[in-house]
């Protein structure tokens, strides 16, 4: 049964309550966790205190709800934290109600293609069943890209969302490979990526070199071992190589030792572009990983090991030999060597610190980070913990200074109105039009880091836009009327109006510049602009015309 709409409005308005906040509280069976900074490190932070918890809420959250400020004040900041870096002490079956929405969500591979099966246009003749069935399919990653925004507006354990978000970005994968990926991905994020997404490193690079979807976007399913090198059964391997049984794709492919993987493994997953591998040591991965492939792909099975698709011989990865002869234990030692690199250590650290405190992270703070990342064998919340609890990440230097994402900006505009769940596709059609489409990054190095890659002209006039498309009420699940910091503006001056959504929606810091252009109730740069620049510029009156430029301002484009 699907759960009704207005219980998702409920739900979301429940969460939204000024006095129950469920952002910054722990589950009430559950003490928050303890393990906090020293009175050393508070004591050097170079933050105020307001500025420290709008900081926390702003990288560890997808965005402040009204209410979030006094409750992580409450609570006190550094306990926050702790909370968030153990979301299992969090209690988020509100959400969980909500993802009852989207069937598709908890369903294996297997059974989205027997139940939402691709159009076959030989057979489905009839143009209204062809899109009536074309239609069903779709609703494959639709679910998965309504149910991305509805967790990061709708989730308590936000920090869990945040990195959820983070390793999809980092172990990328495009829904427009083709046909078998799109039904492999919600398996990828729900059981390799978020069961491990605060976890030991090695444990979620296992789980995602032995997912179906990953195999199948850097073909490494059909990676083998190539003619004149020793396998465990030569004439076994030769009819592997030849068998079509084996394909997904209908294109026809040269069978044989395949390199994606290997490559993207080293360059992209753990070492980094510079962590001191050759082409040799790419080779010699990739040999490691023949004969990890998916097990009756047609009907997109789950991962198996054939041991007549591997390459037998000896290798030699990174320094270390691997002896012949083992099979599957070739791969698992090159996953053991690369995830306790000081070269991984290095590169994930790097990663999060760019993620969290600036697009240039401090050499020292990083270097710290992948120490403790390699003290404790790969350990992702502990390496979190290091950064969050930095001089670092409080120091004037960090604060507001990177650049949201279009899905970033679009969230946190979504939780700062306290708006609903959007239960359809249109949310995530406009992260799509502001230029980055849900599982749909074509390359495997995911969608970029820094800020500079989101902002041009044309993307801050689409930013304006649809701050002012928000306020007018034209994006699903907001409605201006029934926020909570409305009450009492709709009779002050204008300048008043102007303090009140400065305080509510930018944090009570704006330019002089933003506060004049929220006076003058125009944003020069739409008034300039040609239309077709962004599109024709919204028309809003009166407070939700000041709402929509807030969202629109530069101090709400950051961080």
């Amino acid at each position: 049964m699907r759960t009704p709409r207005l219980l998702l409005a409920a739900l979301a308005l429940a969460a939204c309550s000024s006095n129950a906040s469920r952002t910054a509280m722990p589950a009430a069976t559950a003490a928050p966790a303890q393990v906090l900074p020293s009175a050393e490190d508070v004591a050097i932070r170079e933050q105020t205190a307001d500025q420290q918890i709008r900081q926390a809420l702003a990288r560890l959250t997808f965005g402040a709800r009204p209410g979030d400020v006094e409750q992580v004040r409450t609570v006190g900041v550094d306990r926050w934290i702790a909370t968030q870096l153990d979301p299992a002490r969090i209690d988020d079956r509100a959400d969980e109600r909500v993802l009852t929405e989207f069937p598709t969500l908890a369903m294996s591979s297997a059974d989205l293609i027997r139940d939402y099966p691709p159009p076959q246009p030989k057979h489905d003749r009839d143009s209204l069943d062809l899109r009536r069935i074309r239609s069903r399919a779709q609703r494959v990653v639709l679910e998965l890209q309504i149910a991305k925004v509805a967790r990061a507006v709708n989730s308590d354990r936000q920090l869990q969302e945040v990195m959820v978000d983070f390793w999809d970005n980092h172990f990328n994968i495009f829904a427009g490979k083709g046909v078998p990926e799109r039904y492999m991905l919600a398996s990828f994020e729900r059981d390799a990526i978020r069961p491990n997404a605060l976890g030991r490193f090695r444990d979620l690079l296992g789980t995602v070199a032995k997912s179906p979807a990953m195999l199948f976007y850097l073909d490494n399913w059909e990676s083998t071992v190539e003619a004149g090198r020793p396998a465990f059964n030569t004439a076994t391997a030769m009819r592997a190589r030849r068998a079509s049984a084996y394909r997904l794709a209908p294109a026809p492919r040269r069978l044989g030792l395949n390199e994606n993987y290997g490559r993207e493994l080293l360059e992209l997953h753990t070492l980094g572009v510079d962590g001191g591998y050759t082409q040799a040591d790419v080779i010699a991965a990739a040999r490691a990983f023949t004969g990890w492939t998916i097990d009756k792909p047609r009907q997109l099975g789950s991962f198996v090991f054939r041991p007549a698709m591997h390459d037998a011989g000896e290798k030699v990865f990174l320094g270390h030999s691997l002896h012949a002869g083992r099979g599957i234990q070739d791969g698992e030692d090159v996953l053991d060597i690369i995830a306790r690199s000081p070269a991984t250590a290095h590169f994930i650290a790097t990663k999060l610190a760019r993620r969290f405190v600036s697009d240039s992270p401090p050499p020292a703070l990083v270097d710290r980070a992948a120490a403790t990342f390699a003290r404790t064998d790969g350990d992702i919340r502990e390496t979190l913990r290091t950064i969050f609890t930095s001089p670092e990440f409080f120091s004037r230097a960090a604060y507001k200074v990177k650049v949201k994402s279009p899905f970033e900006l679009v969230v946190s505009a979504l939780r700062a109105v306290c708006a609903n769940p959007d239960s359809t596709a249109r949310t995530a059609q406009i992260v799509a039009r502001l230029g980055e489409p849900l599982y749909m990054h074509r390359d495997p190095n995911g969608y970029p880091e820094t800020g500079d890659a989101w902002i041009n002209t044309g993307s801050i006039l689409s930013r304006i836009n649809f701050g002012l498309l928000l306020a007018a009420g034209r994006v699903p699940g907001v409605s201006l009327s029934s926020w909570e910091h409305r009450q009492g503006l709709d009779t002050l001056s204008r300048d008043a109006q102007v303090d009140g959504v400065i305080n509510a929606i930018l944090g009570g810091e704006a330019s002089p510049d933003s506060r004049l252009l929220l006076q003058s109730g125009v944003n020069p740069l739409l008034r300039d602009a040609p239309d077709s620049a962004a599109g024709a510029p919204m028309t809003v009156p009166g407070l939700e015309q000041l709402v929509g430029l807030a969202l629109g301002a530069p101090e709400f484009q950051r961080r």
